[in-house]
């Protein structure tokens, strides 16, 4: 089985429904990874998706917030969900292609402003939710799996456009780092968009407050595909499709796809 895999920070899949039926009749992978749907689930729009060809669907959904939704050209199947550190949100679903391969999309809270959990609740929240990520690898020990998602973490010192200016900016502090790579590590992740492109800048997301997002270029890599060692060989054709978040009243995040041969 060969396919192709996006995965894309949607900000409201209601409201952006034109972008995603462009980017699915342009770009045609046969998997898109949906995160921060902010829809209930059975409020998605479906029917323009299912025109395209992509009639498969698994989804968790919450009004207003939140929310992870794979769409499929191939047959998938509802896999299940995790609610890390007990949050109540709508932040993990997995699913199951034929050949066995499971696919988990993640929307990893935010955390705030200020990275302190002391005086930012939210910032605990994240903190949790990644031990959580952690302990569940380290006691499934995932196989034939591919995780992908909004992580909120731009790990590496060329994932940020400023490596000095965003160590104590959220999304960049050493903690946070560390705890990605500890849930990384416990499930022996192998990060395939760095791995596929290892050297240089590279960014998935660009702030709404930029005047000219693409001139100041102030971006982070927050978005992410990984793969287990077993299935990781067959992963190639990395790419973040920069120009998506040029399009008419856009995402802040663009897509990041990949292609298996498997």
């Amino acid at each position: 089985m060969s396919f192709t895999l996006a995965t894309w920070n949607i900000n409201s899949v209601r409201l952006r429904e034109p972008l995603v039926l462009k980017l699915l009749a342009e770009e045609a992978p046969d998997i898109l990874c949906l995160q921060e749907c902010k829809s209930p689930v059975d409020k998605i729009p479906t029917e323009g998706f299912e025109a395209l060809g992509y009639r498969y669907r698994v989804a968790r959904g919450q009004k207003g917030y939140n929310g992870v939704m794979i769409l499929s050209r191939l047959p998938i199947t509802d896999a299940g969900d995790k609610d890390f550190a007990a949050l109540g949100h709508a932040r993990h679903v997995a699913g199951r292609l034929e050949n066995g391969v499971v696919i988990h999309n993640f929307y990893v809270p935010a955390g705030g402003d200020k990275p302190d959990r002391e005086v930012n609740e939210k910032f605990g929240q994240k903190l949790d939710y990644l031990t959580g990520m952690r302990d569940w690898f380290h006691a499934e020990r995932p196989e034939r799996a591919i995780l992908v998602g909004d992580l909120n973490i731009a790990p590496r010192e060329d994932d940020v456009w400023n490596h000095k200016a965003l160590l104590k900016i959220v999304s960049h502090t050493p903690i946070e780092v560390e705890h990605l790579g500890a849930a990384q590590d416990a499930g022996n992740w192998v990060d395939i968009t760095r791995r596929d492109i290892p050297q240089g800048q590279l960014y998935s997301w660009w702030s709404y407050r930029a005047r000219d997002w693409d001139a100041a270029d102030k971006g982070r890599r927050l978005d992410h595909v990984w793969a287990t060692p077993d299935i990781a060989g067959a992963a190639h054709g990395s790419r973040i499709l920069r120009a998506v978040r040029g399009w008419e009243k856009p995402s802040d995040h663009a897509p990041v796809f990949a292609s298996f041969d498997l």
